[in-house]
């Protein structure tokens, strides 16, 4: 015999929830969000990082996401087990309120050091430098900073409410380099505060925390053979450094500017194999089909991997992901 109830009045059904309600634990979780399973092609995604995760054998994404529960930008992460379909978005990271770099996040970078989880990104502000030339474009307060976490899947947390690098600086695309045990952030200067863009270096504290001395330049864009200045202020753009060492131990660097074909990703090489330099820019880019943003992981298989985004406008760009070969002293796109 199946049982039949009569539903509580409305009323009496609502004291019911509230109670109810109100008995739950205050530490009880949070639903999380209901995850898609995407494909890299249908999703709008530019300046993205991919970490592999040895132990679950999961790559991590991550990217920068729309609005949060709260109003304010965030960092989101897909994850994937075949680079191929992807489950996400997860906000891993959303502004605070009254936060120094109040209009948006750009390009983070996720590593794994000593046994925790750091961001590197680069926070966007309204509010302008103090100095300012005639005839060029507002510089802001913009500055690449290093997040924590304990786990992989955050969340993040800053250090403090600053930009890590020199506030007088307009800087972006940190990213972490660690040689002779001694953390590095390498990074874009912005070519709005010093009409030729370059690529620097800063020591950091053994916590990633903070800087541990001042910047020091490795190269300007205009170094590159392939790089073409911007044509209404006539600069040459550096953005998104990544360091690889490579199978003979040479140092290269990945990294982009504008070329004759649009957003271009170039090679450096360090003649002492040493972060120091001197650089040397190699003639032939390594991605001049208007793509860029460059970084470089190891899929669980052993191979390199390349992932950039392309095209770089800004309706149709997508993350893109291809095999690289390591020559030993250069890097080679293989063909599809």
């Amino acid at each position: 015999m199946r049982l039949r109830f009569s539903p509580l009045p409305l009323p009496l059904l609502a004291l019911l929830t509230a109670l109810l309600a109100s008995a739950q634990p205050a530490t009880e979780p949070v639903t999380p969000p209901v995850l898609q399973s995407v494909k890299l092609t249908d999703v709008r995604l530019r300046d993205s990082c991919i970490l592999p995760d040895e132990a679950t054998k999961t790559y991590y994404l991550v990217s920068a996401g729309r609005r949060g529960p709260n109003g304010r930008a965030t960092v989101v992460q897909y994850s994937s087990k075949d680079l191929h379909t992807w489950n996400g978005p997860r906000v891993i990271f959303e502004v605070p309120e009254d936060w120094w770099g109040d209009r948006g996040i750009w390009a983070p970078e996720i590593h794994r050091y000593k046994g925790k989880y750091y961001l590197f990104l680069t926070f966007d502000s309204s509010h302008l430098l103090t100095e300012q030339w005639r005839n060029w474009r507002a510089r802001v307060k913009r500055g690449s900073q290093v997040l924590w976490s304990d786990a992989i899947t955050g969340p993040f947390h800053p250090f403090e409410n600053r930009s890590t690098l020199p506030t007088d600086m307009m800087t972006l695309d940190g990213t972490l380099w660690v040689e002779d045990d001694v953390p590095y952030m390498v990074f874009s200067h912005e070519w709005v505060q010093i009409k030729n863009g370059a690529i620097e270096l800063v020591k950091l504290k053994d916590d990633l925390s903070a800087a541990d001395g001042e910047p020091v330049k490795l190269f300007d864009g205009s170094d590159a053979p392939w790089s073409v200045k911007n044509q209404t202020y006539g600069c040459h753009v550096t953005d998104g450094p990544y360091l690889y060492r490579s199978k003979t131990g040479k140092l290269l660097m990945v990294w982009s500017g504008f070329g004759t074909g649009g957003y271009t990703t170039g090679i450096a090489l360090s003649q002492s194999g040493k972060l120091a330099g001197p650089w040397t820019q190699q003639a032939e880019p390594l991605y001049a089909a208007d793509g860029g943003h460059p970084m470089i992981f190891r899929r669980f298989d052993g191979q390199l991997m390349l992932t950039l985004h392309s095209p770089n406008d800004s309706p149709s760009t997508r993350q893109r992901i291809f095999e690289l070969e390591d020559l030993g002293d250069t890097l080679r796109v293989k063909k599809n």
